[in-house]
């Protein structure tokens, strides 16, 4: 039940006899009667109910109404709180209100009521009591005991979530019904659908995860995604169901062995299972999204490390380049017609001219070059295959601007087959995008005979693939069926719309935005303020006008051990320094902005609380500059 008030405001406001109850007060001489009677009154009106016993009577409660009806807070020691009394005070109470008693009648009605809508969007009983409790208010009916509540939440869940699950399996073929079924029977149930039975081993298989990123990791999740398609499940199946059911069924079907699934109700395991493939599709979709981005990047981290390691091993920095080419230069012109051998081996020794070449060739130019040729061998000879298998899985879809890019896509899923051909055929339009831009242009494009121009397919399927990545990571280009790499369209709930006041309050945030940015405002403002006054005691901290390392300047911490803290007088000093800030927050200001499990209170820094008012807006502000300057200082 909800907490009685404690303060002296809710005092007044919920537990001051008002005229029309005080008249119904008259006739009640005896003192603890007309106590006891003046108390169930305002906890009616206050709950809806009637108290179960004395102790949901806080003292200060009592002690308040026995004031205005002028009799000792003792006396209600002396009341009955069973027999006829109180059954005639509380029948006079519900017809002065207009309440009436909760019936059989009304337990099947709510329940019924509560199964036909909420229950099958709200799966939490909790919240389903509440609702229901609102309703009662509502319908003027006292709720039932906590026994019957609960009984008629169950209830309610129970009924919603078969309603919820049929209504998902009449949209399934019998086809695909028996199919989903029989991931769960065995070969000798008698209970089969059309004895069609799956292998065991393929609902495990559909439940495991994926593994590091690699080729066989790659056709695996392929084969897995081809798999869970092969059911043909229809599209938009749980469009109209509530996410957090089609959760509810996912996590039941991932972590039941399928003896428990099938002690269910048919619907009830055929939404389960459906939930599951259409949440492991997404997930699949997802982690080879992923899978495609992770492989594309190591292709080009493991060209540019085998680059650098062969160098390395052929490169020793020649020291006093410029006497060693002005002697060549110098002999050259001496003895013309002499051999290298004679003139300059002599001069400048064999071992420095190749080391000198080595470091020549390790320049930028050739180092790129090196890195472009073992990308495209890596490509081809390995990684190519398991690629092209995405390519072909995944659909891609983009707005008009990034086109170009799923064009040159489409462009390679319709030659890999043709893994034998080094260019593309003459006369084909092979699509230009931005990755083919810079140093890669000289490589993707070469210049044949006749002057005209063709196109390296290995080269141009890498820049292709590295573009497609980039706009992966923005969803520039997003993925049909996916989940995080779904439509930015598509992140709001569908019901969003229709249930807003639900969602913003979820959310805990305001409907009206000027309200919402004001509260925005103020919490700023009021850190603002705080961080100014505690400044002054701030002795590691200094506010300078913004240069190239921004506007905050902290002191080097000392060698060995932290920077020196405000001491505890200083902090007592400033006690009173930002209080209005806290008052602020204290009533209200800014409280639907805080994230679920974050108080104000535990501003930590490496696990330390702020000591003092405006250190929490220190320790922010410190904490901002470690991020925008990694490497300055240490730990404070």
């Amino acid at each position: 039940m909800s907490r009685l008030p404690e303060n002296f405001a809710d005092l007044v406001e919920h537990w001051t006899l008002l005229p029309g109850e005080t008249n119904l007060l008259v006739g009640k001489h005896d003192g603890p009667t007309k106590l006891a009677f003046a108390l169930l009154l305002k906890f009616y009106g206050r709950f809806g109910r009637f108290p179960r016993a004395r102790t949901e009577l806080r003292d200060e409660v009592v002690e308040f109404v026995a004031a205005q009806v002028n009799v000792p807070p003792s006396d209600l020691g002396f009341y009955a709180w069973d027999g006829p009394t109180i059954k005639r005070h509380r029948a006079e109470i519900r017809r002065f209100f207009g309440f009436r008693t909760f019936t059989v009648a009304d337990f099947d009605k709510l329940t019924d009521w509560l199964a036909g809508d909420f229950a099958q969007r709200v799966r939490r009983p909790e919240l389903v009591r509440e609702h229901f409790l609102a309703e009662c208010r509502t319908r003027q009916l006292e709720p039932p005991t906590p026994g019957q509540l609960d009984r008629l939440v169950a209830s309610a869940l129970a009924q919603g979530g078969e309603s919820v699950a049929a209504r998902v399996a009449g949209r399934l073929d019998p086809g695909v019904l028996g199919r989903l079924l029989g991931l769960v029977q065995t070969g000798d149930d008698p209970d089969g659908v059309d004895g069609k039975v799956e292998d065991p081993s393929l609902l495990r298989w559909i439940k495991t995860a994926a593994g590091d990123v690699s080729l066989k990791t790659m056709l695996d999740e392929v084969a897995k995604l081809e798999a869970i398609r092969a059911f043909a499940l229809p599209e938009g199946l749980f469009n109209d169901i509530a996410v957090k059911v089609v959760a509810e069924w996912r996590h039941l079907a991932l972590i039941e062995s399928p003896s428990h699934v099938r002690r269910r109700s048919v619907p009830v395991q055929a939404a389960m299972l459906a939930a599951l493939l259409v949440a492991r599709q997404q997930e699949i979709t997802d982690q080879l999204a992923q899978l495609l981005i992770s492989t594309v990047h190591r292709i080009g981290l493991r060209a540019e490390k085998k680059v650098f390691r062969q160098l390395a091993a052929e490169f020793t920095r020649v020291g006093g380049k410029e006497n060693l080419l002005l002697k060549v230069a110098d002999a050259a012109l001496r003895r013309p017609d002499e051999t290298v051998r004679q003139v300059v081996f002599p001069l400048v020794g064999s071992d420095n001219l190749r080391n000198l070449a080595a470091e020549f060739r390790s320049g930028r130019t050739a180092i790129q070059t090196k890195v472009q040729a073992t990308y495209r061998e890596s490509y081809t000879r390995h990684y190519r295959q398991g690629l092209i298998r995405l390519l072909d899985v995944l659909e891609f879809r983009c707005e008009n601007s990034h086109q170009p890019v799923l064009d040159a896509v489409k462009l390679v899923c319709r030659y890999a087959d043709d893994a034998q051909f080094t260019y593309y055929p003459e006369g084909e339009v092979v699509p230009r995008h931005r990755g083919l831009a810079g140093d890669w242009e000289s490589l993707v494009y070469r210049t044949a005979r006749g002057g005209s121009k063709r196109v390296v397919r290995a080269i141009y399927e890498l820049r292709t693939l590295e573009a497609l990545c980039d706009q992966l990571r923005c969803k520039g280009i997003w993925v049909a069926g996916a989940a995080e790499f779904r439509n930015p369209e598509e992140d709001l709930q569908p019901d969003f719309a229709e249930r807003r006041r639900e969602h913003y309050a979820a959310l805990a945030k305001p409907l009206d935005a000027t309200e919402f940015i004001e509260q925005v405002r103020a919490e700023h403002e009021g850190e603002l303020a705080a961080l100014q006054d505690a400044l002054p005691g701030l002795g590691f901290l200094e506010i300078v006008a913004r240069g190239r390392d921004g506007a905050i300047r902290l002191t080097p911490p000392r060698s060995g051990g932290r920077a020196a803290e405000p001491g505890t007088a200083q902090a007592d000093d400033r006690a009173a320094v930002g209080r209005g800030a806290a008052d602020r927050r204290a009533e209200g200001g800014g409280a639907a902005l805080e994230l679920p499990g974050h108080h104000r209170g535990d501003d930590r820094e490496g696990g330390r609380r702020g000591r003092f008012p405006g250190e929490a807006a220190a320790v922010r502000a410190r904490v901002r500059h470690k991020h925008r300057h990694p490497g300055r200082g240490g730990r404070r």
